[in-house]
């Protein structure tokens, strides 16, 4: 089975910074089209610029995928653009503390829209259209489309100032299995990576100003380092590609070997 992706067409969303960025930036360099899609619009202008040289291959969609018009918007563009859909990335991800014991805190409904309804029902979406060009193609073997989520460590550890992206993310994980599960009849792979920490823009400005934040995570990493966003495509690229064509239902950890040490045993030292 072959790694590649080269000639397939691939929404990433959270396109505009961070992990999304680089998986978009990836999948470009690997020969993917790729609509890469954000709310940022002054972001993505600029980042779709600096792929001027691939610009036949990539496009750019703004738009609030909360909303039920933008997502329905974001299909015709890519199938405008590129004929079809192959590839779904839900890299779009919202971080936000959370107070656990303030009833008038938010950021857990925040949260779950933005990293778990946002995801599904583009999924949901994505899945349509799969479908369709299966239909259409008289496809009979060979899957014929794949998701993979973004997730996060989180989802497995307790973080209280946290607590509202920890369950947004534990959600996600299991939404991946449950579609996994409901979309394999029509061949549909869905799978997620879980990233530990990853050096990204919000990343270095939390360490700013938390001056033993870099020492911590570093000590709580077997490999003794942080993740460069970059190192976050190349698992996402195995999982869309024929490579993985028998995998789905499964949460990737990329985090450096951390989930598999116990805090108490990291605090002891």
């Amino acid at each position: 089975m072959s790694f590649t992706i080269k000639g397939r067409t691939a929404i990433v969303t959270g396109a505009g910074n961070g992990l999304g960025l680089a998986i978009a930036r990836h999948f470009v360099r690997a020969g993917a089209n790729v609509v890469m899609a954000d709310m940022d619009e002054a972001a993505l202008d600029r980042e779709v610029a600096e792929l001027s040289a691939d610009a036949d291959r990539v496009r750019m969609f703004t738009g609030d995928l909360r909303q039920k018009l933008s997502i329905a918007n974001l299909v015709s563009t890519t199938v405008d653009a590129f004929d079809q859909v192959d590839i779904l990335v839900n890299a779009a991800r919202q971080v936000m503390g959370t107070a656990p014991l303030d009833p008038d805190d938010t950021s857990v409904e925040e949260l779950l829209q933005q990293n778990l309804t946002m995801p599904l029902r583009l999924s949901q979406a994505i899945a349509r259209r799969f479908v369709k060009q299966g239909e259409e193609a008289g496809a009979t073997e060979g899957a014929i489309g794949s998701i993979v989520n973004l997730s996060s460590i989180a989802s497995r550890r307790a973080h209280p100032e946290l607590m509202g992206f920890s369950i947004a993310n534990a959600g996600l994980d299991q939404m991946t299995r449950s579609m996994a599960v409901a979309l394999a009849p029509q061949r549909i792979r869905v799978n997620g990576v879980a990233v530990g920490s990853v050096l990204s823009a919000s990343l270095m400005s939390w360490m700013r100003d938390h001056d033993k934040a870099r020492g911590a995570i570093i000590d709580a990493t077997p490999m003794r380092r942080i993740a460069n966003a970059a190192e976050i495509g190349g698992t996402v690229q195995y999982l869309a590609s024929d490579a993985a064509g028998f995998v789905t239902g499964q949460i990737v950890t990329v985090d450096g070997g951390r989930t598999l040490l116990d805090p108490a045993a990291i605090a002891a030292h």
